[in-house]
């Protein structure tokens, strides 16, 4: 089983996993057959490979993790709430090959840069709606229905409260 399937919370869902892009896959296959004559390339393939099975990202609907390492765990976690920003870094190449680095800054230091990743713009997309849904619980519900251009219903009119001395003087 997988860390983040582990470490997920009673009603935390994964909203979208990361995947390594293909290319780092073929380049590691490549160097296997192509330098797998000289004892390199399986040293190249077997590290290329325990790096990419070891690192696991995800976006759940409570936060945003990176875990990295097989026999040393690292870990970064950041809640939904407490993220700031999303930037997205793809070069010519890596928009070619669909793939592209995601970076999300939260309150404070915080800052959590993933490796390279196939589809970044749906990752930085579920990081959005995780957001938006976290910030949305947060609303009182005349602010939910201002936000969606309802018009709050108008306010009861106010009766008047009577004490119990002036009963009495009736």
């Amino acid at each position: 089983m997988r860390y983040i399937d582990q470490s997920l919370a009673p009603g935390e869902t994964v909203l979208q996993r990361g995947k390594w892009p293909g290319l780092f896959w073929f380049g590691a296959w490549v160097a296997l057959i192509v330098l797998g004559l000289i004892v390199v390339g399986v040293f190249i393939f077997m590290a290329a490979l325990i790096h990419m099975k070891s690192t696991d990202f995800a976006v759940t609907n409570r936060r945003v993790i990176l875990k990295r390492g097989w026999l040393n765990r690292r870990t970064q976690e950041l809640a939904v709430e407490s993220v700031e920003g999303v930037s997205l870094d793809q070069s010519l190449w890596a928009r070619l090959f669909g793939y592209g680095r995601v970076i999300v800054t939260g309150t404070g230091e915080a800052r959590i840069v993933f490796p390279p990743m196939a589809d970044p713009v749906s990752f930085r997309r579920a990081i959005e709606t995780a957001r938006a849904e976290a910030n949305e619980l947060h609303l009182t519900q005349e602010d939910r229905d201002a936000l969606r251009g309802r018009q709050p219903p108008p306010p009861e009119p106010r009766r008047r409260k009577r004490s119990f001395l002036s009963l009495g003087a009736r």
